[in-house]
């Protein structure tokens, strides 16, 4: 809009806090009463009085002005922080891993809490589907040893595997462990797993290799369903029932939040400075053993020749 030999353009918000935007308001109120008060008057339309022209000044300013102050106000609430004004209503899932022992043998215990207390989780069940890298394996027999004596519930998905190959030989294999309730803790769970070291190639440098052993995926069926399990809920997968069950339930994957991402184990390795070594003190006691043994053969057991 043109007003004698002025002209007014939109002023921009100015950016920071509401209370800059407010200082800026006053001083362009300022400066647009300087200019009524030399310009308006003297350069109205003839027939007209100076009101009128002051009148049809200000309808034009104000939706500049509503403008420039609903950009500020915008501006002030998008620079708070995120999440300031909005909580959270999903109670929170934590998952820990903590492996025991030393050396080649180790164990596995996978620790479940959820946010609050909730009766209806007696209803449900856990599943933990764990990863085994190809450093690692579980040994069936073993498991189902421990089966028969009530000690865990798991079984292996993956079939076909060696357990005696190295590593460099090995694949990745798959375990599912029914975790049980804490008889202490409502809303807690617990798993327990035995996981053995494969043998790794020797190096030059460093007795030891590192093991990642990934982050498992975390499984729920409920007998009845509740609001809870909704917001906890991100996807379905299909796996048994129960233990050496052949019914295939439905099971509702979780998002949780883990205490120690990736743990890392330590496996003892080799040395190929040492091949040279081993190789002989291997063979001089091969070499004694077999003396001894046809020794004993020819004395105590009658062996002719």
């Amino acid at each position: 809009m043109q007003l004698g030999r002025g002209r007014v353009h939109a002023l921009k918000p100015p950016p920071g806090s509401p209370s800059s935007w407010q200082r800026a308001l006053r001083v362009a109120e300022g400066q647009a009463s300087s200019l009524l008060r030399p310009r308006l008057v003297p350069h109205a339309l003839r027939g007209r009085p100076a009101s009128g022209a002051l009148a049809a000044w200000a309808v034009a300013w104000l939706p500049v002005a509503a403008a420039w102050l609903g950009g500020a106000l915008t501006t002030g609430f998008s620079d708070a922080p995120a999440g300031s004004g909005v909580r959270a209503t999903c109670p929170e899932i934590i998952l820990r891993q903590e492996v025991l022992k030393d050396g080649f043998h180790r164990d596995l215990l996978i620790k479940v809490k959820f946010g609050e207390s909730i009766e209806d989780l007696q209803t449900c069940r856990l599943l933990i589907k764990q990863s085994i890298p190809a450093g690692l394996f579980v040994d069936p027999y073993e498991l189902a040893s421990m089966q028969e004596k009530n000690i865990t519930e798991a079984e292996m998905v993956s079939e076909n595997f060696n357990i005696e190959a190295p590593s460099y030989l090995s694949t990745e294999s798959e375990v599912l462990i029914y975790a049980r309730q804490d008889a202490q803790c409502a809303a807690c769970f617990h798993a327990f797993l035995p996981v053995h070291c494969r043998y790794h190639r020797p190096h030059s440098e460093g007795a030891e290799t590192l093991v990642v052993l990934g982050n498992p995926d975390l499984l729920v069926f409920c007998d009845q369903e509740f609001q809870v399990l909704k917001c906890w809920a991100q996807a379905e997968a299909a796996a048994p029932c129960a233990l050496k069950s052949q019914d295939i339930c439905q099971w509702s994957s979780l998002k949780y939040r883990q205490i120690h991402k990736n743990v890392t184990l330590g496996v003892p390795v080799g040395l190929t400075v040492h091949t040279s070594l081993v190789c002989s003190v291997t063979l001089l006691v091969t070499i004694l053993c077999s003396t001894l043994i046809l020794v004993a053969l020819f004395k105590y057991g009658n062996v002719s020749l």
